[in-house]
């Protein structure tokens, strides 16, 4: 992995996976910029759990899915709001993204430190999740007004792919290689 002048965000996979700790930090000692605790049936517990197992000096680019109630505990890197979550806790004032599937949607969400859009291309990581948009919805980017995130289908070749259009970064899942 090369840093580069885009966002880079890894994405959990559902299921929490072994060492998850020590993966998530590699990662993030290794240039990606936030990894997303995506874990939707996890409980409150295990996500604490994963949490405990990475450095502290970590923390803060750690980004929740789901269980909000832990940045009262860990100073992490923000809320992630979805289908599942469509709300932050009324107490938090941190930094919050959120999951858009549509080009409308991307642009109702300035208030958002970012958001992500998907699927770009076919998903690896999501049977029969099928790429959404065309070239002439992608080129409307251009009038967002909060950094936007590839996602969907994301690999290390697809990238250069996504060179003219207003992405600010790029989020994988399937191709970070969870083990």
């Amino acid at each position: 992995m090369t840093v580069t002048d885009k966002w880079l965000i890894a994405i959990t996979p559902e299921q929490p996976v072994d060492d998850e700790g020590r993966q998530i930090t590699a990662l993030l000692r290794d240039g990606w910029h936030r990894v997303h605790l995506r874990h939707p049936q996890a409980s409150l517990r295990e996500i604490r759990s994963i949490i405990e197992t990475v450095s502290p000096e970590l923390h803060n680019r750690i980004v929740l899915h789901g269980h909000f109630d832990l940045t009262a505990e860990f100073n992490l890197g923000g809320l992630h709001l979805n289908h599942r979550c469509p709300v932050p806790p009324s107490f938090y004032r941190g930094a919050l993204s959120r999951s858009c599937h549509t080009v409308d949607e991307v642009l109702q969400s300035a208030h958002m430190s970012y958001v992500t859009l998907s699927p770009i291309f076919d998903s690896i990581s999501k049977h029969g999740y099928k790429a959404a948009f065309t070239h002439e919805d992608l080129l409307r980017l251009t009038d967002a007004t909060v950094p936007v995130i590839a996602l969907g289908g994301i690999t290390h070749d697809r990238i250069t792919q996504l060179d003219g259009y207003n992405f600010s970064g790029y989020a994988m899942l399937g191709a970070v290689g969870w083990q």
